[in-house]
């Protein structure tokens, strides 16, 4: 069966307001399933980890629309699919396969390698300090303390003021810059007004990035990609320039955010993990490894192609059907992590999720977001020992996205 039979489909919530819940209903359907996504757009969902794996490490699956797709020509003709543009209508590793995309990534991934990201912990070190010594006099709101959100001072500016100096992001472009990504993360809005705002502002925000800075060059990586494109524009075109700043810039701040965040969220609602975490018998190694598996900052990253078919158990994924990269299902699946894989344990140990992908798929900056979080994690606790949230668990709201997996605000008391 494929998904051209026009056989029974799963909606998945554009909210993303149950991740969890939603992929274990999907789990007890199969080792992969077909669901439609916001729009009405049709893909297969994997659900456990092997079969994610072998699906991301395969050959046979693309990252190319243009070449894979079999619905890529009717995309015009379907106004709530415009969402899926900033996804997959663009070029850079994202959207392509083979050739290339090894040529695009060897582009980048000299930026982000193990031993220059740490030529950047010093600078992540201050940022972390900066932002803490600015939470340690808030505004206060309301009885028992003062409440901040956390995520607003300090796991969103960290990660963000960390890339847009990378890049050479102006100042005056960075609350535009983070407005967008927002607005492409945001999966409730299917309606052709969101997809052609989005549009509208990847070219607007990021046409000045380049404009900028190809007026003002200076030591960033935007100005070296720039350099790339106009000497050898074999190597990058325009397109590329401008959508690969959107990958990276976009990757390199959102996905930390997340991982901060539900990183300190995990910690709160688990407090002797924390203290057996400040007593130094679990590594805060193992505590990012532990929140990427069970709280991925991706949840489900769209969209990946069958080149040919592609058997799945019983089921058949025909040449051109659309797949969805699960990390939380297969972080979250028992037959890898056991009948508790739903919760969370720092001391589990598991460096084998994929929230960060794997083999070539590898994300780029995934050492810049472990230096980040080792760094502010840390430095926070031990800041303030008495961390509390200021709201119970079940009033923390989730992204509305079935893509990333974060909270909206995290309301937190920093003393008793």
């Amino acid at each position: 069966m494929t998904v051209s039979d026009r056989i029974d489909r799963i909606a998945i919530d554009p909210f993303g307001a149950d991740i969890p819940g939603e992929s274990a209903r999907l789990r007890a359907l199969g080792p992969i399933v077909p669901v439609e996504l916001p729009g009405g757009i049709p893909a297969w969902a994997p659900t456990g980890y092997d079969t994610l794996k072998e699906l991301i490490l395969d050959p046979q699956v693309s990252k190319d629309p243009r070449q894979h797709w079999r619905l890529w020509p009717e995309i015009a003709e379907h106004p709530s699919w415009g969402w899926i543009l900033g996804w997959v209508g663009v070029v850079n590793m994202l959207s392509t396969y083979g050739a290339d995309h090894t040529r695009l990534r060897k582009l980048v991934a000299p930026s982000f390698t193990q031993r220059r990201t740490e030529m950047m912990r010093p600078r992540v070190e201050a940022i972390t300090t900066q932002l803490l010594d600015a939470l340690d006099t808030p505004v206060p709101l309301g009885e028992g303390g003062a409440v901040v959100d956390l995520k607003a001072g300090f796991a969103h500016p960290l990660p963000m003021r960390m890339i847009c100096e990378l890049f050479g992001v102006p100042e005056e472009l960075r609350e535009d810059t983070a407005k967008l990504i927002a607005a492409i993360m945001d999966t409730s809005d299917p309606s052709p007004e969101h997809a052609a705002f989005v549009q509208q502002q990847i070219g607007s925000v990021l046409g000045a990035l380049i404009a900028h800075r190809s007026e003002y060059p200076g030591d960033d990586l935007t100005t070296e990609l720039i350099r790339v494109r106009d000497e050898d524009g074999d190597r990058l075109s325009d397109e590329e320039l401008l959508y690969t700043l959107l990958l990276v810039i976009g990757a390199g701040f959102e996905t930390t955010v997340n991982l901060i965040g539900n990183a300190v969220v995990a910690l709160l609602t688990h407090p002797e993990q924390l203290a057996a975490v400040r007593s130094g018998e679990i590594g805060w190694d193992a505590v990012i490894d532990e929140t990427l598996r069970v709280h991925p900052s991706i949840a489900s990253l769209p969209l990946r192609f069958a080149v040919s078919d592609i058997k799945v158990g019983d089921v058949t994924i025909a040449a051109g059907d659309a797949i969805i990269t699960t990390y939380a299902a297969a972080g979250l699946d028992p037959v890898r992590y056991g009948p508790d894989a739903d919760s969370f344990d720092a001391a589990r140990g598991a460096d084998d999720h994929l929230a960060f992908g794997i083999g070539v798929h590898r994300c780029v900056g995934a050492p810049l977001a472990r230096v980040e979080a080792l760094t502010a994690l840390p430095a926070l606790f031990d800041r303030f020992p008495d961390l509390q949230l200021a709201v119970g668990e079940d009033e923390l709201r989730q992204v509305p996205s079935f893509i990333a997996f974060g909270w909206q605000e995290i309301p937190v008391r920093l003393r008793a």
